[in-house]
């Protein structure tokens, strides 16, 4: 009895795995070698083996139900490059995707060389380790560029392809088939396959199967995109600012408040004031405080109106920083509500004798004030925020009982999403924190075991590590390998660093300590120390300016003021510590630009700090390094002497902020002024060592002076610091030019560089004088400093005259009258301005 076909299908499908076993058996590579007439070894079995159990209809089906279902966008591509791989015959892909930093596009690796045997962990690469190809570089470049997809049967032959990753990962490369993932006119990534197993080139077949599953990755990759900036958005959304959420609050219940107008008050929730607003009270130039405070303390501050006007033609009002003269704040009501949190609500405002409403008309549209209904915003925390303020019920009639309800809901309703907003600002905190702490972190400060050999010799005296070596040894290697006092002229206000490596310079921050006494005196572990002060100069950037050198630099002025200057004798150890201390960490991390480019640039930092921006990182950023036991030289000290080192932490580096310096300056003049009242200098020094407002004070401006110091060193020195410190403001300008698209102002555009004398005559004039002159009055062992002020400003006269007299000739050659002539290399060059080959070549670059 013979069976049909359809007994056969009958019978393998009630029989699987007798078919399966059939069709591995007889399903031969050398079966597949006759059926397709190809060669037995260019038959992928495994390949087509797999494809005869799954239709490619399924296939496609299952990737889009994992994009439905998976929110990991490296999953699903991943998925859908290994399956391409197989498809094509090709030995590897990768996915780069494109962005761009600082306005530069370029392409990094974000999946790599993926095969058929790839596990998803193996090939997702991290930030650090990713290949970044600009746009003008390899063939993936300028598939970007073109936004067209290439299929390279031999790379070799292309002028766009670059061998460099071959020689990175010791692959070679022979062919390629690559394409861009678009997003309308975007480029959102681009993906590249390489090298055909089975066969000489990829064909147009492959090609044609390549862009096809390359369509489902697009879609996934737009969808990733699409959720990325959704999510942006919501979280912009979240994060509004309290003033947009009570104007949106208010405008949303408009229609249900029976009132003519309301006002929304918000209150300052500084509960603390900065050191320097409280040192004028301090010090009598102005009264303390004596007004209204609301329950919890703080000083009844409106710092914003928002008049909301419903009768006629609706309109809104704010009013950033009101005066009291305010029609709603010059009433009083407002500020009774804030400082007593209760509810008023008055009938006959005119016949009011507690509170000052005016009777006329407030405008032209001839409104008056009939009835008034005030309540405090409280939060969640029972902290008011700010008082709302209702007039003029609709029908004429007093508000009511249902009025107070209704609009006491609505403010506390007001009052939570102060706090809403409060959270997520804290959040906003805390993420810009994490990503600044990442920053420090990825940077690598702490100093290493191997480096601590560097100074603290150990091994080689008795080889040790220093975790088994006691106090007296590491004092008597110091003794050997620190420089000394003398070698390097540490006491001098002329100190100069050119002739010193940066480990010299950290050693002979080592010594100041030893100098001044404190190590002993405090407890100070040795290794500690030495680790300190190395974490330090490896926590500056190898900027060109604002580095270790600079930090330096300060740190050794500090000490000259303290113990040439003789300004030590006003402070105890613990602060002569803490003050050397932050003189070293005041620029730590610093970026090479300024506090109003953080600002502008949207960076995480402006977002953190609202003002001082990088005086308060480097603060935090001292904090940190302070916090890390084998870093902190207060580990001996107790509570007390610790906070108080802190505090003077803080006071000195944020007093570096230039914006503070007229805050100061008055303040100090009065302090120097005083001391020529005293006959006997011995009451002076006792006096003065008491107050402890003067000595803040006079530290902060001490901070300023070690700042700038620089302006004050001999000719040859300040001549080459002051090109540094210009072509570091160069390099902002720059930046603000590319990234920023501004025109930046003229000490920070190189083209305007032959400027560079009469700014810095003018900086010493408005700034400086001022500080030096004080200073040498107050001290005279610190008239080096002034002298050396007074020095300088004659060499840079000198060379803007003689810069201008140059121009004027240009300018009467070329018949031109005011337009730009030359560079600053004129003035770079010149024999006057001993300036490296190095640094010439980099300022005088066109």
């Amino acid at each position: 009895m013979s069976a049909t076909k359809e007994d056969v299908e009958k019978f393998l499908d009630g029989n699987p795995a007798f078919a399966q076993g059939y069709f591995n058996k007889k399903l031969t590579p050398g079966a597949l070698s006759v059926m397709a007439g190809i060669p037995e070894s260019k038959v992928d079995f495994g390949m087509l083996q797999e494809l005869s159990q799954i239709e490619e209809g399924q296939i496609l089906f299952d990737l889009i139900k994992e994009m439905q279902e998976n929110v990991n966008m490296e999953k699903v591509v991943f998925k859908i490059l290994k399956r391409i791989v197989a498809l094509i015959q090709a030995d590897r892909c990768s996915l780069f995707m494109y962005r761009e930093r600082n306005g530069i596009a370029e392409l990094a690796t974000r999946l790599f060389n993926i095969t058929t045997e790839s596990e998803l962990d193996d090939c997702v690469v991290h930030p650090d380790h990713e290949i970044v190809f600009p746009l003008d570089l390899g063939v993936v470049g300028n598939v970007a560029q073109t936004k067209k997809h290439i299929n390279l049967k031999d790379a070799n032959e292309s002028s766009h392809f670059s061998s460099f990753v071959d020689d990175l990962t010791e692959y070679k490369t022979r062919n390629i088939l690559s394409s861009p993932i678009m997003n309308g006119e975007d480029v959102v990534a681009v993906i590249m396959a390489l090298n055909k197993t089975t066969g000489p080139h990829f064909t147009t077949e492959d090609e044609d199967l390549f862009l096809k599953y390359l369509r489902i990755a697009s879609l996934n990759l737009k969808i990733y995109q699409l959720n990325y900036l959704l999510l942006s958005a919501l979280i912009f959304r979240g994060r509004n600012n309290i003033e947009r959420q009570f104007h949106k609050a208010l405008y949303t219940v408009r229609a249900y408040l029976n009132c003519d107008r309301y006002s929304v008050g918000l209150l300052d929730m500084t509960k603390e004031k900065e050191f320097f607003d409280i040192w004028p009270v301090l010090m009598g130039d102005q009264p303390p405080y004596a007004g209204p405070v609301t329950p919890d303390g703080r000083e009844v501050i409106f710092y914003k109106v928002i008049d909301y006007i419903l009768h006629g033609k609706e309109d809104i009002k704010v009013i950033a920083t009101p005066t009291l003269e305010h029609w709603v704040l010059c009433t009083g009501l407002p500020t009774y509500v804030a400082e007593t949190g209760l509810i008023c609500n008055i009938m006959n405002p005119t016949t009011e004798e507690m509170f000052k409403f005016q009777s006329e008309p407030l405008d032209d549209s001839g409104w008056t004030i009939k009835n008034v209904l005030s309540m405090p915003i409280v939060n969640m925390m029972e902290e008011i925020v700010g008082v709302a303020t209702f007039y003029n019920r609709k029908d004429g009639k007093p508000f009511d009982q249902q009025d107070e309800e209704l609009m006491e809901a609505m403010t506390n309703f007001l009052g939570w999403s102060h706090l809403n907003t409060d959270t997520n600002d804290r959040m906003k905190m805390m993420e810009n924190r994490k990503d600044i702490a990442q920053d420090m972190v990825l940077y690598h400060v702490k100093c290493r075991d191997d480096e601590i050999q560097t100074i603290l010799k150990t091994r080689q005296y008795f080889n040790r590590e220093p975790c088994d070596c006691e106090e007296d040894e590491f004092l008597q290697i110091l003794k050997k390998e620190l420089p000394g006092p003398k070698k390097f002229e540490i006491y001098e206000f002329g100190f100069s660093d050119f002739d010193c490596t940066e480990l010299e310079l950290v050693m002979c921050g080592i010594q100041m300590y030893y100098e001044v006494g404190v190590v002993k005196k405090f407890q100070v572990p040795q290794e500690v120390l030495v680790r300190f002060l190395f974490s330090i100069s490896k926590g500056y950037r190898k900027i060109t300016y604002h580095n270790w050198r600079h930090g330096f630099n300060v740190g050794q002025t500090m000490f000259t003021l303290l113990t040439t200057g003789n300004l030590k004798r006003y402070y105890t150890d613990l602060e002569v510590m803490a003050m050397i201390t932050s003189a070293f960490l005041h620029d730590i991390d610093h970026r090479g630009t300024n506090n109003l480019y953080q600002v502008k640039s949207g960076n995480p930092l402006a977002k953190l700090h609202g003002s001082s921006v990088l005086e308060r990182h480097h603060l935090e950023f001292s904090k940190f390094l302070l916090a890390d036991e084998s870093l902190n030289i207060y580990q001996n000290l107790n509570r007390r002497q610790n906070e108080h080192a802190i505090h003077l932490l803080d006071i000195a580096i944020i007093a570096t902020d230039l914006q503070l310096y007229f805050k100061k300056r008055t303040m100090f003049q009065k302090i120097v002024d005083l001391s020529k009242t005293y006959e006997d200098e011995k009451k002076w020094v006792d006096w003065m060592s008491l107050e402890t407002t003067r000595k803040e004070i006079v530290l902060a401006m001490m901070m300023t002076a070690c700042d700038l110091s620089a302006i004050t060193k001999p000719w040859e020195v300040q001549s080459k610091v002051a090109l540094f410190e210009a072509a570091e403001f160069w390099e902002q300008g720059d930046l603000e030019r590319e990234v920023l698209e501004k025109q930046p102002i003229t000490m920070m555009d190189r083209n305007c560089a032959g400027q560079l004398p009469k700014l810095q005559c003018g900086f010493i004039d408005f700034v400086c004088t001022f500080i030096y002159k004080e200073f040498s009055r107050f001290h005279p062992a610190i008239q080096p400093m002034y002298d050396g002020l007074l020095n300088n400003r004659k060499e840079w006269k000198a060379k803007q005259e003689e810069y201008e007299a140059k121009q004027a000739i240009l300018e009467a050659q070329s018949g031109q009258s005011g337009g730009y002539i030359c560079n600053y290399s004129g003035l770079c060059c010149s024999s006057y301005l001993p300036v490296s080959h190095h640094l010439h070549e980099r300022m005088c670059l066109p």
